[in-house]
C-alpha cells in the first residue's frame, strides 16, 4: 500500500508541475490588461497603463477607461466599482504600489563578491535589519553600488506580510490574474523596487489545466489498452491463419509428390540413359583411332570426361587424331610427357571431354 501511495503521490506532484508549467507557458502568450494601485493618504487611485488584446467593444472601452478611487480595509474594496473597472480587472495583471511611509529602508554593506549571493545574504539577515523574520516579511533590495574599498553598498526594503497580504487579496478577489507589489526606496534618485510577485490564477485557472491533463493521461490509457488487447487478438486470428495455409500447402506438396514419384524416376532414368555417355563405345571409339604403335595402359570415365595413360612413338599426333573425331573434344595433357628407359615409346597422359554421342538409342 505504501508503495502504490508514493506512487500516487509522485503522479500527483508531476501533473501539478505539468500544469504549473503549462499555464505559464499560456500567460506568457496572453496579452492582458495592465492595471495600476498607486496608493495615496486617502485609498488607492487605479488606472489603466495597458490595454489588453481583447477584442470588440470591451477593448475600445477599457483603453478609454478614467482613474477611478478605491479604498481597500480589510482585505475587502469598500467602495463599489463601475461595470467597466469591474470588466477591465477580470483577468488583468495589477501592480499594488504602495507608499514609502508603509516600509523600512535599511542599508546593507557587503563585500564585492558577495553580489552573487545576496537572495541568502539579505534572507538571513532579515531578523536582524527588521523587526520580523523572513518568513513573516515582504522584501527586496536595491541594485548593488560600488563603496569602495571592493565592497557594495544596497538598501534592503522590507514591510510586513500581514500589511501587504489583504490587499493582494482584494485584488486578486477582483479577479487580477497577477498582483505585483512594489514601492519607491527614497534617495538623490528614487529607485522603483519590487517586493512581492503574486499570482492569482493558480486555483480555477490550474484546477482546469490539471483536469484536462488528467483526462488527456486517461483517454491515452484507454485506447493504449484497447490497442493491446486488439493487437492480441488479431496476433492470434492472423497465427491461426497462417498455421492453416501452411498445414494446406504441406498436404499439397505430400499429394504432387505421391502423383509424380512414378513419373520422375522414370523421366530420370530416361534422361541418364539418353545422356551418360556408353563406356563400351567410348572404348570401342578410342581403339579404333589410336594408332598401331599406340596402346593405352590406363583409362577412366568420369561423366562425361575421359582420360588416358598409355605409350606411343609420336604422343602430340594423339592430339589432332581425337580432335579430328566427332566423339571427343576439348583434348589436352593432363600431365608431362615423359620416356623411360625400360618404355619403348613416350608416355602420354591425355585427357577430353566426351560429346554425348555415345547416348544408346541415339
Amino acid at each position: 500500500m505504501s508503495t502504490l501511495g508514493d506512487i500516487g503521490t509522485a503522479f500527483s506532484l508531476w501533473i501539478d508541475g505539468v500544469a504549473h508549467t503549462l499555464g505559464g507557458a499560456v500567460e506568457r502568450f496572453k496579452s492582458r490588461p495592465q492595471v495600476q494601485f498607486a496608493q495615496d493618504e486617502d485609498g488607492f487611485t487605479v488606472q489603466l497603463t495597458q490595454p489588453g488584446s481583447g477584442k470588440g467593444r470591451g477593448k475600445s472601452k477599457a483603453a478609454t477607461l478614467p482613474a477611478h478611487r478605491v479604498r481597500i480595509a480589510d482585505g475587502i474594496i469598500s467602495d463599489p466599482l463601475p461595470p467597466e473597472w469591474a470588466a477591465a480587472l477580470r483577468g488583468s495583471k495589477a501592480e499594488l504600489v504602495l507608499q514609502p511611509s508603509s516600509f523600512l529602508f535599511r542599508p546593507l554593506e557587503l563585500p564585492k563578491r558577495a553580489g552573487e549571493f545576496l537572495e541568502g545574504i539579505v534572507r538571513s539577515q532579515i531578523d536582524r535589519l527588521t523587526p520580523w523574520t523572513a518568513s513573516d516579511a515582504v522584501y527586496h533590495w536595491t541594485p548593488p553600488g560600488e563603496a569602495g574599498n571592493d565592497r557594495i553598498v544596497l538598501t534592503v526594503v522590507a514591510t510586513a506580510r500581514a500589511l501587504v497580504a489583504p490587499l493582494v487579496r482584494a485584488i486578486t478577489d477582483l479577479g487580477a490574474t497577477s498582483v505585483v507589489v512594489s514601492t519607491v526606496a527614497p534617495g538623490a534618485e528614487p529607485i522603483p523596487v519590487t517586493v512581492l510577485e503574486q499570482s492569482g490564477r493558480g486555483a480555477v485557472e490550474l484546477g482546469r489545466i490539471r483536469t484536462a491533463l488528467l483526462a488527456v493521461f486517461v483517454v491515452t490509457g484507454l485506447a493504449a489498452t484497447a490497442s493491446l488487447i486488439a493487437s492480441g487478438f488479431l496476433a492470434d486470428y492472423y497465427d491461426e491463419q497462417t498455421q492453416q495455409i501452411q498445414r494446406r500447402i504441406a498436404a499439397r506438396r505430400v499429394e504432387l509428390r505421391a502423383g509424380q514419384d512414378g513419373d520422375s524416376s522414370t523421366a530420370l532414368l530416361a534422361k541418364r540413359k539418353h545422356t551418360t555417355p556408353s563406356s563400351v563405345m567410348v572404348i570401342e571409339e578410342l581403339s579404333a583411332l589410336l594408332p598401331d604403335h599406340t596402346y593405352a595402359t590406363e583409362v577412366r570415365i568420369e561423366g562425361d570426361k575421359l582420360q588416358v595413360v598409355g605409350i606411343t612413338h609420336d604422343a602430340p599426333s594423339l592430339i589432332q587424331i581425337m580432335e579430328q573425331s566427332p566423339h571427343f573434344t576439348r583434348a589436352t595433357f593432363f600431365a608431362p610427357t615423359t620416356r623411360a628407359a625400360s618404355d619403348p615409346g613416350e608416355r602420354f597422359h591425355i585427357e577430353a571431354h566426351i560429346r554425348p554421342h555415345f547416348g544408346i538409342g541415339t
